[in-house]
């Protein structure tokens, strides 16, 4: 990735210029318009040449739901990112798997999430947002991502892998490192760093797990894969349960981190939907899901093609990978109306795909809206103004649209 060459004009240049993997179109928040023009012109692009290998750029709604839907011909596997895995850690995650596989480990865990266990973890995720926000500084510049955001997401990830609390901030190390390398997303971590840090995560786990076994009364992620006899034996599959470990820290994090984020900057941005928010906060509910549609915290998803097959009029072939911008569908006109402008009272607020489509459709979306909610319910009880002060610093990466540094000041009721 030529990081001195500029980034091609999107209105003038060739469509064969436009390299969708090139993380500075969005860490310089600068996507929007290439996109857009994807989108009329070619909407099922072919990238002859990238840092990633040639791959295919889906960036309509519909036709991302066709690809996602279509299991057949469009596989999950070996990986859903651009890029492709290290040889030297071949990690298995069941969000990278196809079906029968994929439904039986998913299965595994799912029950952490039901609708009973939700309704439980809700008041401790409030006496822990209660926690947070009344020990933030009034008045005075912080950083909201790591005073809020990462605050509160790496103690529900704790939570729900019953990790040691006082050790949590390893949980948010494992998440960034996982899928920052330059060969996977055009992250910025060192095959070094990225090595040791994973290494030290499935030590840690595996200790967990063997102290763990045999337990009847917990809930946690570890004990459900442990009692569940598709996965029983996990342990003793290493990188199948590093994967998974980090799909569900990964999966835990980001959609929730970085929506508590973008739903700062959004509300900065559209200050009159802030105020419809200040005039009544019953909109809370729709606007989480707005939130998580405008920010799109994972950009894209990949699958690969299990055969010959034309779509939409393009010919794929076998091996050939499709990305499915979920970035770009989000702002698709023919699905969304006004799908550019950040309105909190939509009509159906929850018609996005920031969660994906199918059968691998985030297994926590309702874990992070509820965060999201209960985290607004109480910002709104408490400051008239999450102001921001300065330019919001954001991750470089293709695949998590992140942020790094959102500076505000409080202004209380």
């Amino acid at each position: 990735m030529n990081q001195a060459q500029k980034l091609p004009d999107p209105k003038t240049a060739p469509l064969a210029q436009f390299d969708l993997s090139d993380p500075r179109l969005y860490e310089q928040d600068v996507w929007r318009p290439y996109f857009a023009r994807l989108r009329k012109e070619a909407p099922v692009h072919y990238q002859a040449a990238s840092p990633f290998g040639p791959f295919w750029s889906v960036t309509r709604f519909e036709d991302i739901v066709a690809v996602e839907t279509n299991l057949e011909a469009f596989s999950s596997e070996p990986t859903v990112v651009i890029g492709d895995l290290a040889e030297d850690i071949p990690f298995e995650m069941f969000i990278a798997m196809d079906p029968p596989k994929h439904d039986v480990q998913r299965r595994a865990v799912q029950s952490v999430v039901a609708p009973k266990n939700l309704a439980e973890m809700a008041g401790l995720i409030r006496s822990r947002v209660l926690e947070i926000l009344d020990n933030l500084p009034v008045g005075e510049t912080f950083n909201w991502v790591d005073r809020v955001s990462i605050n509160l997401t790496t103690q529900m990830l704790a939570t729900l892998f019953d990790f040691p609390f006082e050790k949590r901030h390893k949980l948010t190390y494992w998440s960034d490192i996982a899928i920052s390398s330059p060969e996977m997303t055009g992250g910025d971590v060192t095959h070094e760093e990225r090595l040791a840090g994973l290494t030290d995560c499935l030590e840690t786990f595996t200790r967990i797990w063997h102290e763990r076994k045999g337990r009847k009364d917990s809930f946690d992620l570890i004990s459900l894969l442990q009692r569940d006899p598709h996965t029983a034996d996990l342990a003793e599959r290493p990188m199948e349960y590093l994967g998974n470990l980090l799909l569900l820290i990964v999966g835990g994090n980001d959609t929730t981190r970085n929506s508590a984020s973008g739903g700062v900057l959004a509300l900065n941005q559209n200050p009159a939907e802030y105020d419809k928010l200040r005039a009544n906060h019953g909109l809370i509910p729709g606007m989480v899901s707005e939130i998580i549609r405008w920010q799109t915290p994972l950009m894209h998803m990949r699958r690969t093609a299990t055969r010959d097959i034309e779509f939409q009029g393009q010919q794929i072939k076998k091996g050939d990978k499709l990305v499915m911008w979920y970035l770009s569908g989000n702002r698709d006109e023919s699905s969304i109306d006004k799908a550019d402008d950040f309105i909190i009272d939509r009509a159906n607020p929850r018609h996005h795909i920031s969660f994906g489509f199918g059968v691998h459709r985030c297994m926590g979306n309702r874990l992070a809206e509820m965060q999201l909610r209960i985290l607004w319910e109480e910002i709104m009880k408490r400051f008239s103004f999450v102001e921001l002060v300065g330019e919001p610093e954001r991750v470089q990466s293709n695949f998590v649209r992140g942020f790094a540094d959102l500076p505000v000041k409080l202004h209380p009721l």
